[in-house]
């Protein structure tokens, strides 16, 4: 018979937790950024174009004092937390993100498309090898950043965030490889098989937390002694896809509603943003994202994303670096 284990939500604390103490006169500064497949291009290159511009090409990382990052989100999380820079993170997506997502000939797109409506469309061993290569053998417990990522757990069907030991009530995820956490985070149904991890079936965070802003906000006021109005958050995105139901949707089926997951996606941002700003006042979040398009780019069309993206990251830097130098970048603290 297949093992399975207990629920993690089995363990949950049952008090409120011990809040660790913070200095009433320093910020509380959080990273946040969304899934999108190959589209974490967009915010891999605005955070190297931060450094580019503003840090001397040193790496942002240090400049935040939590970093949440869901699916791409939460690999760039991640390569950030062994000390990457921003434009080396940019690079790996740019040079190899055509070896996870292929674009293949006239004949196998057809067909892969096809296959994705009965089973997952690319090779997640091709993404295993590349964080394999990044990461190499380091567990979350060795990220010098404070991280949250979030994935979903089948067996149980419970949402999931892998944490760093930031607090000490943070115990069971500081061994987990993160090779293991980066696969499981990303794990986008249809795009890739579910991970199978100790019994656990994990699938992409997107599936409940894809904008993961809450996630890190919630986490920053109960793990630490601050006032909201401390927290300073970045949120970036992967490029916003417009939704509308229209009249054929309205009365449509399943045809009229086959990008039903899309549109969940972008409302769980927009309502994870919501309450961002009104928890820490909206002048306390910076958003940072493409602008919403009836064409957006597909999480696996690497051509798009690699030619366009660059590019809108260097103009929303364009109008948003100054702002940004000054809420995030001028000090660097020991964290």
């Amino acid at each position: 018979m297949t093992y399975i284990p207990p629920r993690r939500s089995d363990g949950t604390i049952q008090k409120q937790r011990e809040p660790l103490p913070w200095p009433k006169d320093r910020p509380f500064r959080i990273l946040s950024i969304d899934g999108g497949g190959i589209c974490g291009i967009l915010p891999a290159s605005i955070l190297a174009e931060l450094e580019r511009r503003y840090l001397g090409g040193k790496s942002i990382a240090g400049h935040f004092d939590m970093i949440a990052g869901t699916s791409t989100g939460g690999i760039i999380a991640l390569a950030l937390g062994i000390g990457m820079k921003a434009a080396e993170i940019r690079d790996v997506y740019m040079d190899r993100g055509g070896l996870i997502f292929p674009r293949g000939s006239w004949l196998t797109r057809p067909l892969r498309a096809i296959r994705r409506l009965v089973r997952y469309g690319y090779d997640a061993e091709v993404l295993e090898a590349e964080l394999s290569r990044i990461f190499q053998a380091r567990v979350l417990g060795e990220s010098t950043a404070r991280l949250c990522i979030p994935s979903f757990e089948g067996r149980h069907g419970e949402p999931w965030i892998y944490k760093t030991p930031h607090h000490p009530d943070y115990k069971n995820d500081q061994h987990e490889k993160m090779v293991k956490v980066g696969l499981a985070t990303a794990a986008a149904p249809t795009f890739f098989r579910s991970l199978e991890n100790d019994g656990y079936l994990m699938v992409d965070g997107g599936l409940w937390a894809n904008n993961p802003v809450m996630n890190a906000v919630v986490d920053a006021l109960t793990c630490f002694d601050i006032d909201r109005r401390q927290v300073q958050v970045l949120s970036l995105g992967c490029g916003e896809t417009q939704f509308k139901v229209t009249p054929r949707r309205a009365t449509g089926g399943m045809f009229h509603w086959r990008d039903v997951i899309r549109a969940a996606m972008r409302a769980q941002s927009l309502n994870a943003l919501g309450q961002a700003y009104l928890l820490l006042g909206k002048d306390h979040v910076m958003r940072l994202d493409a602008p919403e398009t009836p064409n957006p780019i597909a999480l696996d069309d690497y051509i798009r994303a690699k030619d366009e993206l660059p590019n809108m990251a260097r103009s929303l830097v364009e109008g948003a670096g100054r702002e940004i130098e000054r809420t995030f970048l001028n000090i660097t603290y020991n964290n």
